[in-house]
This record gives structure tokens, sequence and C-alpha cells, in this order.
């Protein structure tokens, strides 16, 4: 059931937009291609057991984490445009 200006199942395509944003977000991120030994950011060595149990991985746990937090932090896209919305 639609309100006041909008098409029936403009609710549902908001939701169905906001699943594929943030699936596709989330394989952009994973990693690719070859492991690294050394990080990226901090150049400390990779171990072993996390290059071959994430394929591609570019950070050490520590950088990773830290991105992790930040990339948490930053949040996702605010279609509800209600200030409720905006405070999270």
């Amino acid at each position: 059931m639609a309100g006041g200006w909008s098409n029936d199942g403009a609710v549902q395509e908001q939701i169905d937009s906001t699943i594929a944003d943030a699936v596709q977000r989330a394989r952009s991120q994973l990693p690719s291609g070859e492991s690294l030994t050394h990080c990226d950011l901090c150049d400390a060595r990779i171990p072993d057991a996390r290059r071959l149990a994430v394929p591609g991985v570019r950070l050490c746990v520590a950088c990773q984490d830290a991105d992790d937090q930040q990339q948490k932090a930053s949040g996702g896209i605010n279609r509800r445009g209600s200030k409720d919305s905006q405070l999270r």
C-alpha cells in the first residue's frame, strides 16, 4: 500500500535497492589476487596462516581491524531522509 505520492511497492523497491547496494559494496571490498607477505600500510609481516585463510589479503590483522572499524563508522546510505535516521 502506497501513501502520499509514492507508487505501490515503493517501500519494497527501496529495501531491495538498499540490500543490493550493501551486497555490491561488500563484494567490492573482498580481497583478490595474490596475497602479500607484508602489510600494505605498516609493512608488518603477514603470517602464512592468514595468507592461506584469506586469499588476496593485503593488510595485517591490526590494520585490517582498524580499516573495518573505519568502514563501520562511515555508515551506509540514508534512504529514509528522516531526522531520526540521520542521528544514528
